[in-house]
């Protein structure tokens, strides 16, 4: 059944630990490996999408600038465009006198020639006239009469401007193939003009929840029964990720039925997940059912982590299927942790930096040697102290650790380095 984690052996049935070794257990990043090494990149098509809908994509090509960004220098403030040489030796007690020639108007070309000893008025992403290489601010400046400028202050080459290019230049990479689509990205693809782009498809996920014991999340639960948790908040991670998702329901425990169900989203799907699929038991049958409709099959039963480990990796064909166990936290940390290593490369895309927070533990926690933990902590900072405080679990997963105010903490055993 779903999420019981005991052995049974049966006579003249299948010998989980004499054939699959069962609880040889791989360390994470090994198993991380063992999956970027069994999967191609090539497999994941690409699509032209319109900027609008480029958010979280993966990018399938590399974006090279056809202009330069800006295409012209502009100022960056309020002021006049002048020649920065006018101004030095100015001051408040002897100020530079230019003489105002004109205005630059807003998204029109500047249209004046600034001669030695001129000036022109700008707004901030004005258009910078021939001969000004700077921009003063209009607080550093003051009006004799129409034509006659005071200006208080000394102004240095380049300031208060941008030159044509300076962001970015025709020809140069403006972002790299593999990287996930974020708001900076679309801005920066809008300036140079890229409406239409090349992006991953989002890879075809299928979710088969297992076990007898549960029911859907709508419906009530008697004496024995649990909600099905896993399919959604799994489907929830992965859309997350940038996949498209379809839960296929409540398998029971039936083999014959899983089969068919797994065999089916084999043909019809990219990567499979089965919840509840990957403990020891006499119902679970996903490693029956890779083994069946492999090769290359099995390739991991036992996964050096806590919780998590009575986890599945194998391959039907070009599938990845991992078996994730029943219950949710453990659920949600292999998820993270592995198959999300499967998502990462099957698009292509760039590594995924991890968001680190340095803090202390307000306790000790121990680890078995050769095992990661992922314990759940709450982040504080304590009254006179400036430093970040973990306030522990007592290590038991428990259904609370699902709350919003929890997060992970992952301990690297036999090293000194804590990461949040």
């Amino acid at each position: 059944m779903a999420g019981l984690y005991i052995v049974f052996v049966h006579p003249g049935k299948l010998n989980w630990r004499e054939n699959f070794g069962f609880f040889q257990c791989m360390q994470l990043a090994k198993a991380r490996q063992l999956v970027v090494d069994h999967l191609k990149e090539d497999v994941i098509g690409t699509e032209p999408v319109h900027l609008e809908n480029a958010l979280g994509r993966i990018l399938a090509e590399d974006i090279l600038a056809v202009e330069d960004l800006p295409q012209f220098g502009r100022s960056t403030v309020d002021g006049y465009a002048l020649r920065s040489v006018d101004t030095f030796g100015a001051g408040e007690t002897a100020p530079a006198l230019l003489t105002i020639i004109g205005e630059i108007i807003m998204g029109e070309q500047a249209g004046v020639d600034l001669l030695p000893g001129q000036t022109a008025a700008i707004p901030t992403g004005g258009m910078l006239p021939e001969g000004a290489d700077a921009v003063v601010m209009l607080e550093y400046t003051e009006l004799l009469d129409e034509k006659a400028l005071l200006i208080s202050r000394m102004t240095a080459p380049g300031e208060n401007v941008i030159t044509a290019g300076e962001d970015i230049q025709a020809g140069q990479c403006v972002i790299k193939a593999g990287q996930r689509l974020a708001p900076q990205h679309i801005a920066a693809l809008a300036a140079c003009g890229c409406i239409n782009i090349r992006v991953r498809k989002k890879i075809k996920v299928a979710i088969i929840s297992t076990g007898d014991e549960l029911v859907d999340a709508d419906q009530p639960i008697k004496a024995g029964q649990v909600r099905d948790i896993n399919s959604h908040v799994l489907a929830a991670l992965l859309r997350e990720y940038g996949c498209s998702v379809e839960r296929f329901g409540i398998v029971r425990d039936n083999y014959e039925y899983f089969f068919g169900t797994i065999s089916k989203a084999a043909k019809d799907y990219q990567l499979i997940v089965v919840s509840g699929g990957s403990s020891v038991g006499a119902r679970d049958y996903t490693v029956k059912a890779i083994e069946k409709l492999g090769p290359p099959g099995l390739l991991l039963h036992g996964l050096a982590v806590k919780p998590g480990k009575p986890t599945i990796f194998g391959m039907i064909d070009e599938v990845p299927v991992f078996g994730l166990p029943g219950h949710p936290v453990a659920a949600i940390i292999v998820c993270e942790q592995l198959v999300r290593t499967a998502v990462i490369k099957l698009l292509g895309q760039n590594r995924v930096e991890k968001f680190v927070i340095q803090a202390y533990l307000d306790r000790n926690i121990a680890s078995a040697p050769g095992r990661d933990d992922f314990v759940s902590v709450c982040i504080s900072t304590k009254a006179g102290r400036n430093q970040e405080y973990c306030d522990s679990a007592t290590g038991q997963v428990r259904s609370n650790q699902l709350n919003s105010k929890s997060r992970w903490y992952y301990a690297y055993t036999g090293r000194k380095e804590r990461s949040i």
